[in-house]
């Protein structure tokens, strides 16, 4: 079975060109893992993956990460972070900024606990 994004060229800076609101979606699919582009102005909510780690690397913009031990990541265009499993954890910018996941397809995007 052919997964979405194999055998297509994608140009992800064209797919997000458009897009100023919050938007989150796969690309790409690579065995059990999927690969996610989204674009955030402003706060997502406080939340963790219970069974799945979760690498982000920033096209565009800068990215925010707060961790639950009161620490703050922040990702500038080219570089990347992962966050383990069941770290409780939220993304926010301060301008439009766009981004790439890697992580399970299983995972669910709005998280599977909130704080």
């Amino acid at each position: 079975m052919q997964h979405k994004g194999q055998l297509e060229v994608f140009n992800l800076h064209k797919l997000t060109q458009d897009k100023n609101e919050y938007t989150n979606f796969i690309v790409s699919k690579v065995n059990d893992h999927a690969l996610r582009i989204a674009v955030i102005n402003g706060e997502f909510h406080w939340h963790k993956h219970e069974d799945c780690d979760e690498l982000f690397y920033v096209l565009e913009g800068e990215l925010f990460i707060d961790l639950e031990n009161n620490k703050t990541v922040s990702l500038k265009p080219g570089e990347i972070f992962t966050i383990p499993a069941n770290t409780m954890h939220r993304t926010r910018s301060n301008q439009r900024t766009v981004n790439i996941c890697f992580e399970k397809v299983s995972n669910d995007i709005n998280g599977t606990s909130e704080k």
